[in-house]
């Protein structure tokens, strides 16, 4: 294929509430949405989950748009490429950034997919039909509030709860939801919130039989995370400390955590998310797919990604309504009990409304070869 023209868009969306977790709270979401075009005009498209603000990593929308516009829309135009793995070996002499590649990488994984006429879990290699999903939870104001959202969820069938921690809102507040729910599959997200100096803290969530907690320690850790788990019965699993591969074998052989999250935009895109789960598969690490409060561009890209057969931990990627009045993309994403049935159509399976990208569109640029 021959990428012809690139299109990229800087868009803002309004959540439904204010989501707050232990680096910061935000209302409004902001992306950088990507299509790329071939020579008979299909598009490809991909989704930067930057924030505006470089909580989560050290990228945000800026940055992105600096590198894509400077960089790495520059290297593909108009460039022979045979299959989408092609993409990161083409970026591999730019360092990190990996938002910004996985946005364009996304959207050549698409319309990869599109021009071969089959979805791109098929074109990825997943083989499910359904995919199971649980519900990310950020802090609420009060225990009160939190419990009764867990109510509604679990009403709802989602297949696990996630609730995000930090230091004075942790052991309390998993002892109050175990209270009234004793069953439900609950998982904690820290988010880099402790130190090691923190395992006592940490080894009193031992008790409330939890699935995993995520990310305890520094976003940059593996050596702290293989003594902690060491001390807790809980199983850590590793978010922000897995950029690829490499940090993924590392951690796997130090004993960093049991499980790891796979994220697309945390990673570089699609190809060295496969290349995680395959390692991750291959030494019985078992992988979930996490979530970053994407438009449905983003999460039609996940539950291509969580149809792999080592996703066996129900993952982030709740419905479109959970998070917006409407989504950019028809029809929306839904869940039913919990269950996501993956799109059957060549690509993404869902199309773009470019009606409603308009309207949230902030600035917009067209490159062309």
């Amino acid at each position: 294929m021959k990428v012809k023209q690139v299109i990229l868009r800087h868009i803002k969306m309004r959540l439904k509430f204010v989501f707050t977790t232990s680096f910061g709270s935000f209302l409004d979401k902001e992306f950088l949405l990507l299509e790329a075009k071939d020579e008979n005009g299909l598009s490809g498209w991909g989704e930067s989950v930057a924030f505006h603000s470089p909580w989560y990593n050290e990228e945000t929308i800026k940055t992105n748009w600096h590198i894509l516009e400077d960089f790495l829309i520059p290297s593909v135009l108009n460039r022979e490429i045979e299959h989408p793995d092609e993409i990161s070996q083409i970026f591999s002499n730019i360092r990190k950034n990996n938002m910004a590649k996985s946005t364009i990488e996304g959207a050549v994984w698409d319309l990869y997919a599109k021009q071969k006429g089959v979805s791109l879990a098929n074109a990825l290699g997943g083989t499910k039909k359904e995919i199971e999903v649980g519900i990310s939870i950020g802090i609420q104001k009060n225990v009160d509030e939190l419990l009764h959202l867990i109510e509604k969820y679990v009403k709802d069938g989602y297949k696990r709860i996630k609730v995000k921690i930090k230091p004075g809102w942790d052991v309390e507040v998993m002892r109050e939801i175990r209270k009234h729910f004793p069953n439900v599959p609950l998982m904690a997200d820290a988010n880099s919130a402790y130190r090691l100096d923190d395992v006592d803290r940490l080894k009193a969530l031992d008790e409330f039989d939890l699935m995993m907690i995520e990310q305890p320690l520094a976003s940059d850790d593996i050596v702290d995370h293989a003594k902690l788990q060491k001390q807790i019965l809980t199983p850590v699993c590793l978010d922000e400390s897995i950029h690829s591969y490499e940090d993924a074998r590392k951690a796997i052989e130090l004993g960093s955590c049991k499980i790891i999250n796979i994220k697309i935009g945390r990673v570089g895109g699609l190809t060295e998310a496969k290349r995680i789960h395959d390692l991750c598969e291959k030494h019985n690490i078992p992988v979930w797919c996490g979530g970053m409060l994407e438009s449905g561009i983003g999460r039609a890209h996940n539950i291509a990604l969580t149809t792999l057969s080592n996703f066996v931990l129900p993952g982030d990627t709740a419905a479109s309504s959970r998070y917006w009045e409407k989504d950019v993309i028809t029809p929306e994403v839904t869940v039913h009990h919990g269950v996501i049935t993956v799109p059957d159509k060549p690509g993404i399976g869902y199309e773009p409304n470019l009606e409603v990208i308009q309207q949230l569109t902030i600035n917009e640029k067209s490159f062309s070869s």
